[in-house]
């Protein structure tokens, strides 16, 4: 294989890598947004409704679930970037 195809080769799939990962950030940030933004502002009202261990839900989850789910999101995101690394061959050994 000559040398250019081996760089466009090299470089769509560096594009497509790039792509995965962009895709995987936006949909965390998404996340993260509902959880911070919708969950412990937004809907706080309507969620201190309901009762957990003696609190608002609205008020816990704007101080403690919301910990709680990034958390779980950190280690999903490095759960999903670990796939998508071997997807695209990149991953260590």
């Amino acid at each position: 294989m000559s040398s250019i195809k081996k760089d466009a080769t090299a470089q769509q799939n560096a594009d497509a890598y790039w792509k995965d990962t962009l895709k995987l950030l936006w949909i965390v940030l998404a996340l993260w947004a509902v959880v911070s933004y919708f969950a412990g502002i937004f809907f706080a009202s309507a969620l201190n409704n309901i009762y957990l261990a003696g609190y608002p839900l609205g008020f816990w989850f704007a101080q403690q679930g919301s910990i709680y789910a990034f958390v779980v999101l950190i280690f999903w995101y490095a759960k999903q970037m670990g796939k998508i690394d071997e997807k695209h061959d990149v991953h260590e050994d």
